[in-house]
């Protein structure tokens, strides 16, 4: 039997990247790139591939918008005791494209997450990445919570999702397994409060991380997806989202800096 409550978190983020979702909507077109934000005007409707996920109806959803702020066009989200995310269906190879650039600012950290405990599972920003894989492979308890998860919400769970989220405690690179499944790994990609308030560039080596996360080569990627989430602590929180970009080779740390 699932806990509702503590297993939401994981699971939601789960279904966030979830391929079979994504399916779903029958205008989603998996893209072989991620369409960026910064091309759009303020207020205009998402980018093409880009579209809200809703996790459930009983939850509040967190608010999305493009927006102007400090000169380009971004993502603003605004979480009240909600979670909600946007999500984005790919088609990529992790091997031709391994590194995963984008750009985050917090405003606030969330004093009462906690992402290593089940009912403090929150965070100001995630970034959510699925892959595709043999679900016949998996072992057979991660198998039963797969079935168990496609009986109560109808919707298949991708082979494996990591999770890059900003912790207040535990130390950058920590991997934090999900408490229900092998399947779903957090890692922080950045923690504390000394670079709250300023923008963040961020690039990882997905593939790295997948097979430090997972003791695997990674499959197919077949989402990617930003949630801010407040739904366990109550907390109000507001974040930022810039572009988010797969490279065939890791930008030059001379091309970027913090603004």
């Amino acid at each position: 039997m699932l806990n509702k409550r503590g297993g939401i978190a994981g699971i939601a983020l789960a279904l966030l990247a979830g391929c079979a979702s994504i399916s779903e909507s029958p205008d989603t077109v998996a893209l072989p790139r991620v369409s960026s934000f910064s091309a759009s005007a303020p207020d205009a409707d998402l980018p093409r591939g880009w579209r809200t996920w809703v996790l459930s109806r009983f939850k509040k959803p967190t608010q999305y918008q493009l927006v102007d702020h400090d000169g380009r066009t971004v993502i603003r989200a605004s979480a009240r005791s909600s979670a909600s995310g946007l999500v984005h269906a790919l088609r990529l190879s992790p091997h031709e494209y391994p590194f995963l650039q984008w750009r985050w600012k917090v405003t606030e950290l969330i004093a009462a997450a906690d992402n290593t405990k089940k009912h403090a599972d929150d965070s100001p920003v995630r970034v959510v990445v699925s892959f595709d894989g043999h679900l016949d492979q998996l072992p057979l308890d991660d198998r039963i919570f797969f079935d168990n998860i496609r009986l109560v919400t109808g919707q298949q769970l991708p082979y494996a999702t990591l999770v890059y989220i900003w912790e207040n405690r535990a130390p950058k690179d920590t991997v934090i397994p999900n408490l229900h499944t092998t399947r779903i790994k957090m890692i922080v990609a950045e923690s504390g409060r000394k670079k709250v308030g300023v923008w963040q560039e961020v690039v990882r080596n997905v593939r790295e991380d997948f097979r430090r996360a997972f003791g695997e080569d990674p499959g197919t990627i077949t989402a990617v997806g930003i949630m801010t989430d407040t739904d366990n602590t109550g907390e109000n929180v507001h974040a930022y989202y810039g572009d988010i970009e797969f490279r065939r080779v890791a930008p030059r740390q001379d091309l970027y800096t913090s603004d």
